[in-house]
């Protein structure tokens, strides 16, 4: 039987960190249940009122309130379980982590928990929680390509330093092309999603034709101007930057950044902008389309619409990716475009994104 004599204080501070405890919406039910039964002991309420309060025995009460008179808040955390203590040789861990960033042996490409548990002499549960807390994933592969443009520095200062600060009486456009988009058509119908189960849809698959998608990204508002074409080519090409050119106003300077793709730099391209003088192209660096922030957008429609969509014909693929881009217009954001280089490669100025 637990002592019911004896008293339990609390300081201001201890009444706070049990009242914090409280209003916290992380903690378990059993810690708020002893919380708020110290909490009713220190203002002197008595066993039976607690017990009925709380829904509480007495036994619980008495241990409790033993607990912490002799050891304090800390003891309204549950005991050490028994078994085996969760205890790991340092030296252990620095050799999993060291071997880690090992290649593995030949032939295989990379580590798993089990192949390094074998080599280690521990388990692979081990290894797993060495690796998390290392925040280590040798199954994860990243990919990425490195310009090989000479003017790397130059070209990429240039193309964000439109981004952070564009010309005033200018508009700065960001334009490409998403090629090949194809007009696919179900043939099996598509199951609608259920409680427990995703939306399905049937593999096999119609071809209707294909369309190509203009696009151009006003950066200062986010809005797009669109066009389609059975086709990407330099004429092709030129036809949407007229039109483009014939939205803006007259004594506006335009900006328009685009990627070295050969349908951007052929002779008739140069002799067009010739003979609009007021239009100003500007190249990515080689190999460097995520200065492009159209392609954003390109990732946003595909995810939205293109991927799961279903299109009976290319008549029915452009009707659709034009109400994509009128919807989009109508709650359109300008890109919050930011670059850090920790080698400081690419200079440009630090402002924010202007928006006209």
């Amino acid at each position: 039987m637990f002592p019911t004599t004896m008293d339990l204080k609390l300081s201001s501070d201890e009444r706070g960190v049990l009242m914090g405890m409280l209003r916290a919406t992380t903690i378990s039910a059993g810690l708020a249940r002893r919380a708020r039964v110290v909490l009713a002991l220190a203002d002197g309420d008595s066993y039976a009122t607690i017990a009925a309060t709380h829904g509480v025995t007495d036994t619980y009460i008495a241990r409790w309130k033993k607990r912490v008179v002799d050891g304090g808040l800390p003891a309204l955390g549950d005991l050490p379980r028994s078994g085996r203590p969760d205890r790991l040789d340092p030296r252990i861990e620095a050799k999993i982590l060291a071997k880690t960033q090992e290649p593995p042996p030949a032939p295989f490409t990379h580590w798993t928990t089990r192949r390094m548990a074998r080599l280690i002499g521990v388990s692979h549960v081990t290894v797993h929680r060495v690796w998390q807390r290392a925040g280590l994933q040798p199954h994860r592969l990243e990919r990425y390509v490195t310009s090989d443009d000479p003017e790397f520095e130059t070209k990429a200062a240039d193309v964000i330093g439109l981004y952070l600060k564009p010309p005033a009486n200018a508009v700065v456009f960001s334009v490409d092309e998403k090629s090949q988009i194809q007009a696919l058509d179900r043939l099996d119908p598509v199951l609608p999603l259920s409680p427990g189960r995703a939306e399905r849809h049937g593999f096999e698959y119609k071809r209707n034709g294909t369309l190509s998608l203009y696009a151009a990204l006003d950066v200062a508002t986010g809005r797009v101007e669109g066009m389609t074409a059975p086709s990407h080519s330099s004429p092709v090409f030129v036809r949407f930057l007229d039109r483009l050119v014939a939205m803006q106003p007259k004594r506006w300077e335009i900006h328009i950044i685009a990627d070295n793709f050969a349908a951007h730099k052929t002779k008739t391209v140069t002799a067009w902008l010739a003979e609009h003088p007021r239009v100003h192209l500007h190249f990515t660096p080689t190999y460097s389309s995520w200065l492009n922030q159209v392609e954003l957008w390109f990732a946003k429609i595909e995810r939205d619409m293109i991927a799961r969509g279903i299109f009976t014909s290319t008549t029915d693929l452009r009707r659709k990716l034009m109400q994509y881009i009128r919807a989009h217009n109508k709650t359109c954001q300008p890109i919050q475009w930011s670059y850090s280089n920790v080698k400081h490669r690419i200079t440009a100025p630090r402002t924010s994104v202007t928006r006209h």
